[in-house]
């Protein structure tokens, strides 16, 4: 039996090619693409930049060798390499489980090419049915952004780490918000989240993935591409 996520997140990394600038996504699925880049990078040679999404990303790529750049070094990703919360039929996405939504948009918006690997459980036919919606709010804003939240049909509670609140690598707050029946239009909801005033980003992924990597426990990948 293999582990999904090692599946998808080592295949993926066959799309890296020498001389890109390469997104590095964050979670435990991504580990193994970092992992196979290094290994790619030893083996074969080949060079590559990156951008990290966050301090863990970019601690666990540095302790492996791999060249890292800042965010303001470039002004396109080639390709980025990222997990997922969920993702459904249309490539929509929720991130941000991880805590690093924020960035992980941000670089998503630059990238030629984003490629999502995720674990067969990861792939839904309506979001917000197995998780929970992070938004990233500033913590000044919590109560108010909270009651605007609520108003969307959603139980907002701020994230925990342990018995504190869950700091983001920007200082912010994360609020997860549970949806009864799911999210039935994801593009609506992410403007209307994206409206409220103190909110800094929503893990409503839309329009951002191209490429699907799926790993299954028989050690397969399905790779779907968006139409």
């Amino acid at each position: 039996m293999h582990d999904p996520k090692e599946v998808a997140g080592r295949h993926a990394v066959g799309l890296v090619e020498d001389g890109m600038c390469d997104g590095l996504g964050t979670g435990s699925t991504v580990h193994f693409s970092i992992l196979r880049l290094a290994e790619r990078i030893r083996a074969e040679g080949i060079q590559v930049r990156c951008v990290p999404t966050s301090v863990d990303t970019e601690q666990k790529a540095r302790a492996l060798g791999i060249p890292l750049i800042a965010l303001e070094e470039v002004e396109q990703i080639d390709l980025t390499i990222d997990g997922a919360d969920e993702i459904d039929a249309q490539f929509d996405m929720i991130k941000g489980g991880g805590g690093a939504l924020l960035r992980e948009k941000v670089v998503a918006s630059i990238s030629r090419r984003e490629a999502i690997v995720v674990g067969v459980n990861k792939v839904v036919k309506r979001l917000g049915t197995t998780f929970p919606l992070p938004v990233e709010v500033v913590p000044f804003a919590i109560s108010p952004v909270s009651r605007a939240l609520a108003s969307l049909g959603c139980t907002p509670s701020r994230r925990l780490s342990g018995s504190e609140p869950h700091v983001t690598d920007n200082g912010n707050a994360v609020l997860d918000c549970r949806f009864e029946q799911g999210i039935p239009d994801a593009a609506d909801l992410e403007r209307r989240i994206g409206s409220i005033p103190g909110v800094v980003e929503s893990g409503l992924f839309v329009g951002l993935a191209h490429v699907l990597f799926i790993g299954r426990e028989d050690g397969t990948c399905e790779v779907r591409r968006r139409g």
